[in-house]
């Protein structure tokens, strides 16, 4: 199959005789932007299914390929990327630099059927680091959520992560997470079902009513048995360093709307 490529937005491609089965009965797999919505997931129970997200916050455009097959050309920070669906077996997924030859960094991972993995990149440029990561494919327990956080945020200090539910505030709460620092990952936490709001504050600080948080994000509310990867990066285009984090869907209810 001939490569697609295009300069305005990257565009995942299949590369197996296999995939173009599947493509058959879904969209052509498109790029999902920074705070990206819903993200459909094709399943098969012979297939695994593989994301790349960028949080390298000064890396040049980055080109993916599966061991000698490119899967996605032109990445940007930010993005996170729709599941591909890939044969099971051992792969090098490796990042070049867009339009060049030259490899920036490199995992090698073994992808098993009926699973789901995140090729995370990140770092900056000159330490760039690329990880793959399992993630989560069935429901969380029953009137729960589950929640991942990992941090790429290089700019920043350690932090506290606050999930505060609709109606309070966060000097009544507890911290869900303390001392997030950068390359750590929680792991999936399983929290209940409701509307929250994730507020973030450097590791150590004691909320008061006049706190300022490095981070507040919207209110949302998360649908029961989903999963989510939210992931803390740099914030670009401004004089202090600042944080914005980018969440990933990783499982939602076959009913769930995004």
């Amino acid at each position: 199959m001939p490569v697609l490529k295009t300069h305005d937005h990257p565009i995942l491609i299949r590369t197996r005789p296999v995939l173009n089965r599947v493509l058959r009965f879904a969209s052509a797999v498109a790029l999902l932007g920074t705070l990206s919505g819903c993200q459909a997931i094709v399943s098969s129970p012979v297939l695994s299914q593989l994301r790349i997200i960028d949080a390298s916050p000064d890396a040049p455009g980055l080109d993916i390929y599966q061991n000698s097959a490119a899967l996605a050309y032109n990445l940007g920070f930010g993005t996170i990327t729709s599941y591909v669906p890939l044969d099971p077996g051992t792969y090098t997924i490796s990042a070049k630099s867009a339009g060049s030859s030259q490899v920036l960094s490199s995992a090698k991972g073994t992808l098993v059927a009926s699973a789901q993995y995140t090729v995370l990149i990140g770092n900056s440029a000159a330490s760039l680091q690329e990880i793959i990561l399992k993630d989560q494919s069935q429901a969380a327990p029953s009137g729960q959520i589950s929640l991942r956080f990992i941090s790429q945020a290089t700019r920043v200090s350690p932090m506290d992560v606050y999930l505060v539910p609709a109606g309070q505030k966060m000097i009544s709460v507890t911290p869900l997470i303390t001392n997030l620092s950068f390359s750590t990952n929680t792991g999936y936490l399983n929290i209940p079902t409701g509307t929250y709001t994730i507020v973030m504050v450097p590791t150590g600080t004691i909320p008061t009513s006049t706190t300022i948080a490095t981070y507040t994000g919207p209110q949302v509310t998360y649908n029961g048995g989903s999963a989510r990867t939210v992931i803390l990066i740099d914030q670009q285009l401004v004089t202090t360093p600042g944080l914005q984090v980018i969440t990933a869907v990783d499982y939602d209810s076959p009913t769930a709307t995004g």
